[in-house]
C-alpha cells in the first residue's frame, strides 16, 4: 500500500519529506512487526539487538561501552537493559579487573539457545517481506546512506 493512502495524505511539501515520512512509517512498521517476534521470548528489540553483539563476541567479555558503541538503538538505557538480561539469565556480567569501574558482558548460553530459536522465526519474516530485488535493497540500502551523509 502507498504512503498516501496509509498517513491519508496527498501533498508533501516535498518528494524529500515524502521520503522521510515513509521512512519513519516503515520503521516503525518493523519495530512492531519484530516486537511481536520477541513477544513469545520474553525480550524486546533492543534486548535481542545486545544478545546479537554478544554472540558475535562469544565467548570473550564485551565492554559495555563497545556494546552501546554498535547498537542499532543508540537511546535505551543500556544498564538497564543488560540488568533485564541478567536477570533472565540470558546475560553474565563481571568488573573488569584490571579497571573496577568498566562493566564487562558476555552471552551466557541460555541467551545462544534463545537466538537459535528465533533464527527460524526471523528468517521466515524475512521471507515475508522479501519483495525487493537484491539490487533494489542494495538501492535502497545506499540511498539510505546516502540520506546520512
Amino acid at each position: 500500500m502507498k504512503i498516501e493512502e496509509l498517513i491519508k495524505q496527498t501533498k508533501f511539501v516535498s518528494p524529500l519529506q515524502k521520503a522521510i515520512l515513509n521512512l519513519i512509517y516503515t520503521y516503525n512498521w518493523h519495530v512492531d512487526q519484530a516486537a511481536e517476534l520477541f513477544k513469545p521470548f520474553g525480550i524486546t528489540m533492543q534486548q535481542f539487538n545486545v544478545l546479537r553483539i554478544l554472540r558475535g563476541r562469544y565467548p570473550e567479555f564485551v565492554p559495555v561501552g563497545d556494546v552501546k558503541a554498535v547498537m542499532l538503538d543508540k537511546n535505551p538505557d543500556l544498564t538497564r537493559l543488560c540488568d533485564r538480561l541478567q536477570e533472565k539469565g540470558l546475560i553474565e556480567r563481571e568488573t573488569n579487573a584490571c579497571n573496577r569501574r568498566q562493566v564487562l558482558l558476555r552471552i551466557a548460553k541460555p541467551g545462544l539457545e534463545l537466538l537459535e530459536k528465533t533464527e527460524p522465526l526471523l528468517q521466515q519474516q524475512a521471507k515475508k517481506i522479501n519483495n525487493l530485488s537484491d539490487e533494489e535493497a542494495e538501492l535502497l540500502s545506499n540511498l539510505l546512506d546516502k540520506l546520512r551523509g
